[in-house]
């Protein structure tokens, strides 16, 4: 008995803006994703300075923030997932941050939809 494996290309990314309220992700096959910020709490409450310093990681697979320590996966991105960091590791890295680098979005965490993870 044969089987063939059909490989599921996920595009790279090509470009990130980030706005005050969205990350918007240009891909590498034409389309453009634009996700709420709200869904990665560290780059909500990163600074305009730190969101803007990303790089591109695995050829475009995903996106990585250093100064944030924030990795965003292109195909979590595609099949509508947010960050799946805990309220209590945020809350730990939110308190461990330097009173002067909070960010433009102060105050709570904010709370992303349950996308059932």
């Amino acid at each position: 008995m044969s089987s063939s494996v059909t490989e599921t290309l996920v595009p790279s990314a090509r470009h990130v803006v980030i706005a005050e309220d969205s990350l918007t992700v240009e891909l590498t096959d034409g389309r453009v994703l634009s996700v709420p910020l709200t869904w990665y709490p560290r780059l909500w409450h990163g600074t305009t300075d730190e969101r803007s310093h990303w790089r591109l990681i695995g050829d475009g697979r995903g996106i990585y923030w250093p100064d944030l320590d924030e990795d965003v996966n292109v195909e979590d991105l595609l099949q509508g997932r947010h960050s799946g960091e805990s309220q209590r590791s945020l809350k730990r890295w939110l308190e461990a941050r330097p009173s002067a680098k909070i960010g433009p979005n102060q105050g709570a965490a904010p709370n992303p939809p349950e996308m059932g993870r």
